[in-house]
């Protein structure tokens, strides 16, 4: 029975545990492990901010130039074409120029002059008629711009490739016009560029 005992005493005192170097390297490394976590989620908390503003300044950005694009796709011809300022001759459904919407969805559009100018750090929109006479609310359609003296631009163009969206030629009306709008970065110095553009669907008909 001793004998059985003094066996089996032996065979514990046999087996491997961890050695005070070994738990003392264990401990390093999960602190090294938790310390990476901790400072990658600071990180990212800090971050999520300037991400939010980022998204929300492309949004903002990307829903003003749909609205620009889609009033250029049924224009019918381009009247002045400046880097900072476009006015166009476009199909919109009102009963009258810069008045209401028209209340009967089967009514012919009429034809309105379009006029986007740009200055400071916003663009304004006004809709008026054909010979500039009569004219609607001048409203804010784009806003904390960071170019406006170089928003739109044209083709056929000025550029040594005239099939580049660049300045208009004096001796030919522009089909495309382009929209270039740099907005402030969040993340840091520089601005944003959200680019769109669109040719007249209409331009090939009567003015």
């Amino acid at each position: 029975m001793i004998a059985a005992v003094r066996r089996r005493m032996a065979g514990a005192e046999s087996e491997a545990g961890l050695t005070l170097i070994e738990m003392l390297v264990a401990m390093m490394m999960s602190v090294i492990i938790v310390a990476a976590s901790t400072a990658m989620l600071i990180s990212s908390v800090k971050d999520q901010p300037a991400l939010s503003r980022k998204a929300q300044d492309v949004t903002t950005a990307r829903w003003q130039l749909e609205r620009i694009v889609r009033e250029v796709r049924n224009g019918v011809k381009v009247e002045t074409a400046t880097p900072s300022e476009v006015s166009f001759l476009a199909s919109v459904r009102r009963a009258s120029c810069g008045g209401g919407a028209l209340a009967n969805p089967t009514a012919e559009a009429i034809k309105c002059r379009i006029t986007f100018r740009c200055s400071a750090a916003s663009c304004t929109r006004t809709e008026s008629s054909r010979d500039g006479l009569v004219s609607g609310t001048t409203t804010t359609a784009l806003s904390g711009v960071g170019n406006p003296q170089s928003l739109f631009c044209f083709v056929p163009s000025s550029e040594p490739d005239p099939v580049e969206c660049g300045p208009a030629q004096a001796e030919k009306t522009p089909t495309y016009i382009g929209v270039n709008l740099e907005v402030p970065n969040p993340e840091g110095p520089g601005l944003l560029t959200i680019s769109d553009g669109a040719t007249l669907r209409t331009s090939t008909l009567s003015s």
